[in-house]
């Protein structure tokens, strides 16, 4: 079967503020229809990036092609594009349905057009209908975030560019729009381009991921092989909480843990690797009754334990490190704090990465 083609293509793209290089050679292919999310740090250079690929800078050196035309010189509005910004750029001035048929307007489309299709969104977007003459100041944050929505899919553009978007809302209603957001994108089939430094946001809702760093996009890959199997130590940080063991491979090929006192069983080496860090992430680290109950142990102290709904973390203190432990409430230990307590992984659990 045939690899879709891609819909929007960066070629060694480069932005340059003076001295200071925001986006560095950067080189990605986006497929038709994709859900591809940017995440990365403040500074990284996602935002930089994104107002390139939708037109609202000009890049320093490189391409972007839309469909194998290059668009560097296209203006943004001549694009088959459209951004949903942070800060929504609602006009508080007008209602809910001219805020959604504005772009409709402008391009002449009829009255009665107008409100068919612009009823047509504020149903996908779940919006009721006698919202149409409301004041989009009336709205609430979640109502708000949907006009938005539904104005930038009035005009059936190709791609749409998301600016962190739900950075500004609340943790609960962040979480309900993550699941509409994926679910419009299922419904509509268009490409979605989305930028946020929230990893929750990006394993949610995305077909891959991109994490950049200091202008460069260092890894890219499905929300499983990124957390699976990081490059390097920042995408091991990045993406959650994560246990990260400073190792240098032994004589025998075992690791040395020097900082836990231990050896330990390793997983499969990265071609010349001679030391860097194993990364056990917390779910597959467990207590255990007996050493043998896994390739790999090592003693230590109960600190601290804190509920998360459906799960427990625990902190266990060993040696100079702080272990970290996450269990669905079913498995919870059955202990006390102060416990001394026995905790493995097995080497399949684990992964060796870079500096």
């Amino acid at each position: 079967m045939a690899e879709p083609a891609p819909i929007l293509r960066m070629v060694d793209l480069t932005k340059q503020f003076g001295k200071l290089t925001a986006v560095d050679n950067v080189s990605l292919d986006i497929v038709d229809g994709e859900f591809f999310t940017i995440v990365g740090p403040s500074g990284s250079g996602k935002t930089t990036l994104l107002r390139m690929l939708a037109g609202l800078e000009k890049p320093t050196a490189g391409d972007v092609l839309l469909r194998e035309q290059r668009i560097n010189n296209v203006p943004a509005n001549k694009r088959p594009t459209c951004m949903v910004f942070q800060s929504l750029a609602l006009f508080n001035h007008r209602t809910v349905g001219q805020n959604i048929e504005f772009s409709l307007k402008m391009r002449g489309v009829s009255r009665l057009e107008r409100r068919a299709r612009c009823l047509e969104l504020m149903d996908m977007l779940r919006l009721p209908k006698d919202y149409y003459g409301k004041s989009v100041t009336k709205c609430s944050g979640g109502e708000q975030q949907r006009v938005a929505l539904a104005r930038a899919l009035a005009s059936d553009p190709d791609i749409l560019f998301f600016d962190e978007p739900l950075s500004a809302i609340d943790y609960r209603l962040r979480k309900l729009l993550e699941v509409e957001l994926k679910d419009l994108h299922r419904a509509t089939g268009k490409t979605f381009v989305y930028i946020t430094h929230s990893l929750e946001e990006a394993m949610v809702m995305s077909d891959r991921i991109g994490i950049m760093r200091e202008g460069s996009l260092i890894q890219i890959g499905t929300p499983n092989d990124i957390y699976t199997q990081p490059l390097n130590k920042f995408v091991s940080e990045f993406m959650g909480e994560v246990n990260l063991i400073e190792v240098r491979t032994g004589s025998d090929g075992m690791l040395d843990c020097d900082s836990l006192k231990i050896r330990a069983t390793s997983p499969t080496k990265p071609a010349g690797f001679t030391d860097g860090f194993l990364v056990i992430r917390s779910e597959f680290m467990r207590f255990l009754a007996a050493p043998s109950e896994a390739e790999n142990h090592l003693r230590g102290v109960l600190y601290n334990e804190y509920a998360l709904g459906s799960r427990v973390q625990y902190h266990v203190r060993a040696g100079e490190h702080m272990v970290v432990i996450e269990k669905l409430r079913e498995q919870a230990y059955r202990g006390s704090l102060n416990d001394d307590v026995i905790i493995g992984w097995d080497a399949k659990d684990s992964v060796l990465v870079s500096d």
